[in-house]
């Protein structure tokens, strides 16, 4: 016969994993293993069920010398008689079987209406995961008590009387976890701290205490304020309004749910620090959320929406959204769900579609009479929605740039230059396509790049940031110098810059120098860095050409003049060379475009001719540039601007 291959598939090869097996193969599955503190909240949220019954008021958690963690509760113990149909004790059937325990049973005549626990799977999941388990259950004036190790019973049962005088009630349940299933065998105190003190806001009148051995601390609570006490508490910031605390359950009658379904909650509204978002579904903490905070957050939104429109308060072209009033809400919300559905086992995040409708449909009536009540408080909450609104919408409209295949895309009307040596490399900005010809054609194509601008670059002192690149113009200028748009506080990253040089080049005339302002105000506003680390230039194209005829030995010549001062002085010199001024004939630019192309390199291009001017901030401080910007550039100043040209209008010469 044959050997088996590794590979042999057949009715051997199913295994059955039996009692808890299962948990110790896959404890991921069961319980999060990066510490034990899911286990024992699976022993405390027992003893928290006792107490949500009604059955308990105090819950005792020591954290022993030897490592241990004992949970302590004053309900009615766990049974401890033979089960009718598996013939073995309750209590025992409690910690070793997966799915054995008291809250399958919902409605009228369960042990538990309202609990966390409900797979059954919880204790005996610590059970498993644990070196030593050992269970004391105080009922019907006896004391049972049961030891397990890894799962398995290593002291079975025993019952005694209890004592003349000992009233006590409860289970006491001591957890040695294993190490090996964790990551860290260490308990997080912190959210050790924070899981108890929310037991005990969410059950005002039961006291919950921690006592750690080892430094011999106790820490009780005790609420009775519940909810509004403990956001109060945990709030970084003053919240806009009081806060809106209600809750609402469902009465015998109610058409839609069982009778005690509901939720407790308090909201508050705050305009600065990080939201406190808290939720819990029958007292199991829901980090994760789910559809009893969807529920509160429709609740909400349509309260809000519909005192708004009542109000006639949105603006035109604002849409409101649930996002919009729940980005300040910091709340604590309390579910009861009959019969709840988890998402996994750890309960992190509750599934039961019913609760959005059965937390909304008490939340929503509760807050519109609040509001309509308070109608001051309602406008200060609508305007924060409205600003969320607002922010969120203009956030939306951001334009990226454009890129392909993960790469900025560089302008297609850009010619590069083909040194990457940023101390030589140069961009120049050039206004229209004509002057861009006569400088693509006369520039150094080693290192000189021209991109051309069409018409009139937009004018961005008080254009946001993030709606930048809707502007084809400023996108491909970003795109070619290789640095994104950012503020004066910020460290963007220059690594990608392209050119040591970026030059203003637009035409000498007064509308080169509306297009030179303009740029100056786009680098100034949105590229400071730059300036600050001496990136930008504007260069100084000349306005007059003088043509001086032959004098003597002197042969003609052409002379550039930047501006009427310098032809002056030109005709001045050509006078005292012994050359008429109505003998030089003056011709002038009307844009860089009617420059040939060696004109241009001569007068424009040329590193030995130019005249390139270096933009530094003057001797204003920052904020006094800012200021003068702001009268020349900002919509609002009309009047500012107004005042200057009447005070300083006749000292200057207007260029028609």
């Amino acid at each position: 016969m044959a050997s088996k291959s590794p590979s042999d598939y057949s009715e051997g090869s199913i295994r059955v994993l039996k009692g808890l097996e299962p948990v110790k193969q896959r404890p991921g599955m069961y319980t999060r293993t990066d510490n034990p503190l899911h286990i024992i909240q699976e022993v405390l949220d027992n003893a928290a069920d006792e107490a949500l019954a009604g059955f308990g008021k105090k819950i005792k958690v020591c954290l022993h010398a030897d490592g241990s963690i004992g949970v302590e509760d004053d309900g009615r113990g766990i049974p401890f008689g033979l089960h009718p149909e598996e013939k073995a004790p309750v209590v025992e059937l409690v910690f070793t079987r997966l799915h054995a325990g008291g809250k399958f049973d919902k409605g009228k005549g369960g042990a538990y209406s309202f609990s966390g626990g409900l797979h059954g799977v919880g204790v005996s999941v610590t059970n498993a995961l644990s070196t030593r388990l050992e269970v004391t259950s105080f009922r019907d004036g006896q004391v049972a008590r049961l030891a397990f190790s890894a799962g398995d019973v290593v002291e079975p049962l025993q019952v005694h009387p209890r004592g003349e005088g000992d009233r006590k009630q409860g289970t006491t349940v001591r957890v040695w976890p294993d190490a090996k299933y964790f990551e860290s065998a260490v308990l997080p105190a912190g959210e050790l701290t924070h899981l108890l003190r929310s037991k005990a806001v969410l059950m005002p009148g039961v006291q919950v205490t921690l006592v750690n051995e080892k430094t011999r601390d106790t820490q009780t609570w005790l609420y009775k304020g519940g909810l509004r006490d403990y956001l109060a508490q945990t709030l970084a910031a003053d919240p806009v309004i009081p806060m809106f605390e209600g809750e609402g359950f469902a009465d015998a009658g109610h058409d839609s749910f069982a009778e005690g379904e509901g939720a407790a909650w308090c909201v508050a509204f705050t305009e600065e620090g990080a939201p406190v978002r808290e939720s819990y579904v029958n007292l199991i903490p829901t980090s994760a959320g789910g559809t009893h905070e969807s529920g509160l957050r429709d609740g909400l939104f349509q309260a809000v929406k519909s005192f708004i429109e009542l109000h006639a308060l949105l603006p035109k072209g604002v849409k409101l959204l649930p996002e919009d009033v729940f980005a300040r809400a910091s709340y604590v919300l309390s579910a009861k769900v009959l019969d709840p559905q988890f998402q996994g086992q750890i309960k992190e995040r509750l599934n039961s579609r019913d609760a959005v409708r059965l937390v909304s449909s008490f939340v929503r009536p509760a807050l519109e009479l609040w509001l309509n009540q308070h109608v001051d408080y309602g406008r200060k909450l609508a305007e924060l929605a409205i600003k969320a609104a607002q922010s969120r919408q203009k956030a939306g409209q951001k334009v990226e740039k454009r890129k392909g295949s993960g790469v900025a895309v560089l302008p297609g009307k850009l010619t590069d230059c083909e040194s990457r040596d940023l101390a030589h490399n140069e961009v120049f900005l050039v206004e229209g396509d004509s002057a861009g010809g006569s400088a693509k054609m006369g520039r150094d194509k080693e290192c000189q790049a021209i991109l051309p601008l069409r018409g009139k670059v937009l004018n961005t002192w008080e254009v946001e940031r993030d709606r930048l690149f809707a502007n084809n113009e400023i996108h491909d200028i970003s795109v070619a110098i290789g640095v994104d748009p950012h503020g004066p506080q910020d460290n963007p990253d220059l690594s990608g810059l392209r050119y040591g040089k970026v030059c203003i080049l637009s035409d000498a005339d007064v509308d080169g120098s509306h297009i030179q302002v303009l740029l100056l105000t786009l680098f100034f506003r949105h590229f400071p860095r730059l300036i600050e680390a001496g990136h930008v230039y504007v260069a100084r194209p000349p306005l007059f050409r003088v043509d001086v005829p032959a004098r003597g030995k002197k042969p003609a010549a052409k002379q550039y003049a930047l501006d009427e001062g310098e032809l002056h002085a030109i005709l001045d010199k050509a006078e005292k060379d012994g050359v008429a001024r109505e003998k030089c004939q003056i011709s002038r630019f009307k844009g860089l475009g009617e420059m040939s192309a060696e004109q241009l390199w001569d007068t424009t291009l040329n590193p030995d001719t130019r005249r390139l001017m270096p933009v530094t901030l003057g001797q204003l401080d920052l904020a006094g540039t800012e200021a003068l910007f702001t009268k020349l550039m900002g919509k609002g100043e009309a009047a500012s601007r107004r005042e200057l040209m009447e005070l300083h209008g006749d000292s200057v010469e207007v260029d028609v």
